[in-house]
């Protein structure tokens, strides 16, 4: 590390230019196109870092835009990997500043994508070039891996196992420190109901475009006239529901305000759906919104789905109605899931099933089973070190209702870039990164890189 030092010090602008330019390419998935299956600016994303890694010396290989990734060291020999991703979840409501120009305000740059994942995407490329120009022997090559998918179905990792070697071992920089040895399984349904025939006439609803993201606005259109908006609004006060009704062409709009989040941390957001479906009910609905309502609202546990369970390693059971679209064809919503290490999402969807029936019928639509390294082993150890010779921190593992790349390893964990004490705003409004944490951490994972890749015989040689 005394060899880096100067290295680390002078890198800070040229790291936050660099991350200012990935950001500003608004590489959220869209329609495949010929050499582009994510959407053209995600693959635009990935041609900008692996130009950057490829001027600062780094082998480079573009796997047809599913994924990319950067090596260095003895290639071939076990490599370790470093998964990171460049796609970003949409925008969504309540934005103060540009969200993809790379604003900085203070220490912060506020943009998508800051802190998920281009950040610690970025980080890691410079935390490789800082081991590379301080002339660090390396017994194992060191592949930074950058994933196209994350944020969808994972077709990137797919892609790459099926088209390269995929490494044993390694972390994903892409949830928070100190290391993340336990990923919550994760489990997709889709449901869908028939329009209801009597009760509330609902005209149309369409909320929500990811099943991870918590809706933070969520709108409906009912039939009714403006004198009725007085009453409803007196009744969501009384209910303590932000929402508010005005009157829209073709009967009354119901708009509800919560707060926008990730799926996997639900405590600290508010499902603007589960409001609407709440007032809805109030109101009057039938059919499937009103088992929506009944069964979910803004419950975040599964309680009234019978699902509610939890377990000491990996904590409890949450769940997310993401996405929710309704009109005179039927309904139509995505529910997420992060189900305990001990659970069983069969069983899970099982009895989501149940809990819906009769009026909407449910599917699972994917599913990932939970993640789990034994807090003691070499790569956890070693990942714990370097977060404490650097921060002077204490040395834990802790759980995630998040899933990382890691999972996707035979050993992986999640290993930053979040600090414990810091706002977790991945998927929120206004998202941001520490620029003094994001340096932070280039130093952790060159201390990382050295710990779990450095030829130490070799040094001691030198």
């Amino acid at each position: 590390m005394e060899n880096m030092e100067p290295i680390l010090d002078e890198c800070k602008n040229e790291l936050i230019d660099t991350l200012r330019r990935w950001i500003r390419v608004p590489s959220v998935k869209g329609d495949a196109e010929p050499g582009a299956p994510f959407g053209k600016e995600v693959a635009r994303a990935l041609d900008t870092a692996l130009k950057d890694a490829e001027k600062m010396g780094f082998a480079v290989r573009n796997l047809d835009y599913y994924a990319g990734d950067v090596r260095m060291g003895p290639l071939g020999v076990d490599p370790l990997a470093i998964l990171v991703h460049l796609d970003v979840v949409p925008v969504g409501d309540g934005w103060t500043v540009a969200p993809f120009e790379g604003i900085v305000e203070g220490d912060r740059m506020i943009s998508r994508g800051t802190s998920d994942d281009k950040g610690p995407a970025a980080a890691s490329l410079f935390a490789m070039r800082a081991v590379k120009l301080a002339g660090v022997p390396l017994k194992r090559e060191v592949r930074l891996i950058f994933g196209c998918d994350e944020e969808s179905g994972w077709e990137d990792i797919d892609y790459y196992k099926s088209h390269c070697d995929m490494p044993r071992s390694g972390f994903s920089p892409d949830a928070s420190y100190p290391v993340i040895n336990t990923e919550k399984g994760m489990l997709v349904m889709e449901l869908r109901g028939k329009a209801a025939t009597d009760g509330l006439k609902v005209k149309k609803i369409n909320v929500g475009e990811r099943h991870n993201v918590i809706p933070g606005v969520a709108s409906a259109l009912i039939e009714g006239d403006p004198g009725q908006c007085d009453a409803i609004n007196r009744l969501a006060a009384e209910m303590t529901l932000d929402v508010e009704a005005k009157p829209a062409e073709g009967g009354l709009l119901l708009t509800a305000t919560g707060i926008l989040g990730h799926a996997a941390y639900p405590k600290i957001a508010r499902n603007a759906i589960g409001e609407l479906l709440l007032m809805l009910r109030a109101l009057g609905v039938t059919g499937g919104l009103k088992t929506l309502a009944d069964t979910i609202g803004l419950e975040y546990d599964g309680l009234s789905l019978d699902v509610a369970c939890g377990d000491h390693t990996s904590g409890a059971l949450t769940c997310n109605l993401g996405v929710l679209r309704y009109d005179e064809n039927g309904l139509y919503a995505l529910l997420d899931f992060r189900y305990p290490l001990l659970a069983h999402g069969g069983r899970i969807a099982n009895t989501v099933k149940a809990a819906l029936a009769p009026q909407i019928e449910a599917r699972t639509l994917s599913e990932k089973d939970p993640h789990h390294v034994a807090p003691n082993s070499p790569l956890v150890t070693a990942l714990l070190n370097a977060y404490h010779e650097e921060t002077g921190r204490a040395k834990e593992c802790v759980a995630t209702g998040g899933g990382t790349y890691a999972r996707s390893l035979e050993e992986g964990v999640a290993f930053g870039a979040q600090f414990p004490e810091e706002d977790d705003v991945a998927h929120h409004a206004d998202e941001y990164i520490s620029l003094t944490s994001l340096m932070t951490n280039v130093r952790i994972l060159a201390r990382a890189i050295i710990a779990l890749a450095g030829d130490q015989s070799a040094a001691h040689d030198q």
